[in-house]
């Protein structure tokens, strides 16, 4: 294989390109560099192709993009081969249309807030349209109680709830832990470590066992129920449980409801006990309050009040977290990144979700002044 060379020779009319070599991908080397900067200015009249070798499509793309016209057809004669190929990259490159003007700054700007309203928007009504289908499903499984799964109830139940107990149960000592410390580091300084139950107690009680128990199960179970929807979306498995005359609703969404609204409440007991018992340990180590009397204080001081106030969000948060994961797992389209991307939707519209509904039931709690 000969490397491609090329000649410019002046004439009267106007510059003469002689080629030699090959003009192929391979023989190119370093040739199209060399030829921009000699034909910088200057116009081709006449094609010189009587020592061309070897030409393919890369070879007519240096010469188009090195000229600033079409070169002369009846200079392809000799080669007309060549001469279909340069024809055909030459209509190619120049009847390519010119990469769209971007828009500035301030309309990108614009156009984001846009599309996210956008999307926004769209997001609610794909979800008001979800809700829909879901109750219209609930009431036919309170219609026909025997189209009900028990066993799909039953294997929800233990991999949503029952295995979600160790995390439920670390997590929440280690949080009724953090704000034992806390208390009693600050209440210290003013004489008043006795008042660490009370904080301790209504604290987990009513915030935080329930809200860390429901964001675990956000993180934990609306993770895996988008996946594992999503997966049978796009295996088109839901669209053959239509064919067979089975509601997807039925088999897949509500097992999966009925599973956290069974077991969100018992989590959240289960937390509240954890977190009391690393509150307990802590103010029995730092404070010398020992067990008896902090289960006193809070029988006395915190009351049962405060224990049903955090146990009445559990439901609403169970409701929340499930829809929310088997909305985004029927969304999935044919491609593995719509699934990661409704997986990721699933944690974080959850999570928000629970913060959202957890200020609304304080400043309800709050009106009502409980």
């Amino acid at each position: 294989m000969k490397a491609a060379e090329f000649q410019i020779d002046s004439g009267a009319k106007g510059a003469v390109l002689r080629l030699s070599g090959d003009w192929t991908t391979a023989g190119l080397r370093r040739t199209p560099e060399k030829l921009n900067r000699a034909l910088d200015g200057v116009q081709v009249e006449k094609l010189d192709i009587d020592e061309l070798g070897g030409f393919d499509t890369a070879g007519a793309l240096v010469l188009v993009q090195a000229t600033a016209r079409a070169l002369p057809a009846s200079a392809w004669k000799p080669r007309p081969e060549a001469g279909r190929i340069y024809a055909l990259v030459e209509k190619l490159e120049r009847g390519t249309a010119p990469p769209p003007k971007r828009p500035d700054a301030i309309t990108r700007i614009f156009a984001r807030i846009g599309h996210g309203f956008y999307d926004v928007m769209a997001e609610i009504m794909l979800s008001m349209v979800f809700l829909g289908r879901l109750i219209m499903a609930i009431g036919g499984s309170l219609k026909h109680p025997g189209r009900i799964r028990w066993a799909a109830w039953v294997s929800h139940v233990e991999r949503a709830g029952l295995d979600a107990i160790p995390i439920v149960i670390a997590t929440n000592f280690f949080i009724g832990a953090v704000i034992a410390f806390i208390g009693a580091d600050l209440l210290q300084q003013f004489g008043a470590q006795v008042f660490a139950v009370e904080l301790i107690g209504i604290s987990v009680f009513r915030e935080f066992a329930v809200v860390i128990t429901a964001v675990l199960l956000a993180g934990r179970s609306s993770s895996a129920f988008a996946a594992e929807i999503g997966s049978m979306k796009m295996n088109q498995e839901i669209d053959a449980m239509r064919v067979m005359g089975v509601d997807p609703f039925q088999a897949l969404v509500i097992p999966r409801l009925a599973a956290l609204l069974i077991m969100l409440p018992l989590l959240t007991f289960i937390a509240v006990l954890a977190g009391m018992l690393g509150g307990l340990l802590v103010s029995w180590s730092q404070l010398n309050l020992g067990p008896a009397f902090f289960i006193q204080r809070i029988e006395q001081n915190v009351g049962i009040q405060h224990l049903w106030v955090g146990l009445s969000k559990a439901p609403v948060f169970a409701i929340v977290v499930a829809a929310i994961g088997c909305r985004q797992g029927m969304a999935v389209s044919g491609d593995v990144e719509s699934l990661g991307r409704r997986v990721t939707a699933a944690v974080v519209q959850a999570i928000f979700a629970i913060i959202f509904l957890d200020a609304v039931f304080a400043l309800i709690f709050l009106e009502l002044g409980v």
